[in-house]
């Protein structure tokens, strides 16, 4: 799957906000002592601004900004061959960025989102105006060598379910995960105490309802 595939199947804006904060939320339940989480949601993180991200600790990482506007998306392989550092020019792969529109140009050149001489860390790029019927994404001829790393990256965003979820985070937490658990935090619901403990008996909803409220995601 790249970018192209990745595109048909991301739901809209406002699905995929409450899709990442699920994630996140998810996280912080069954990792509740980890500060460098899987999947992350920072509901300030600039003025009219909300980011939700991933990173592996590896080196490959994705940010979802969700703005007045709508969304953009990145998403960074680093074993890509489409990663800056595999190219000769080392630039963005050809067509990645060259067509982001003015509204989210300020992503583009996000510091965040570069590394320290200001070359954007970036093999997959997305974008979506709330008038848009669809997501848009540049034109990109792929390398011969490998994809853009959409496929693994966003498997989770593109799929969208409970099951692929659990499956993940399963092999991830290498633990059973209760998937009635994961179901209701999917459907958006408040998370209860019940639902904390069936994720994750060793932690309490008292004690992780700060990290949870600063992903956005309701509790009772």
């Amino acid at each position: 799957m790249t970018v192209y595939d990745l595109a048909r199947r991301l739901p809209a804006v406002a699905e995929l906000r409450a899709l990442c904060r699920a994630l996140a939320a998810l996280d912080v339940v069954l990792s509740p002592d980890d500060d460098d989480r899987y999947h992350l949601y920072d509901t300030a993180w600039a003025p009219g601004e909300e980011l939700a991200s991933m990173r592996d600790g590896a080196g490959n990482e994705y940010s979802v900004v969700f703005t007045a506007a709508g969304a953009y998306v990145r998403g960074f392989d680093h074993e890509s061959p489409m990663s800056p550092y595999a190219t000769d020019d080392e630039q963005p792969w050809p067509g990645v960025l060259d067509a982001v529109p003015e509204v989210f140009r300020k992503c583009v050149a996000e510091p965040a989102f570069s590394d320290e001489s200001g070359t954007p860390c970036v093999t997959v790029c997305l974008w979506r105006e709330h008038r848009d019927t669809g997501w848009q994404h540049g034109v990109i001829e792929f390398p011969g060598g490998g994809g853009d790393g959409a496929g693994w990256m966003f498997a989770l965003l593109a799929d969208g379910t409970p099951e692929a979820f659990q499956k993940w985070a399963q092999g991830y937490y290498e633990k059973p995960i209760d998937l009635d658990a994961v179901r209701h935090v999917y459907a958006g619901y408040p998370l209860t105490a019940n639902v904390v403990t069936a994720l994750n008996p060793a932690t309490t909803l008292a004690a992780i309802a700060d990290s949870v409220a600063a992903t956005g995601y309701p509790l009772r």
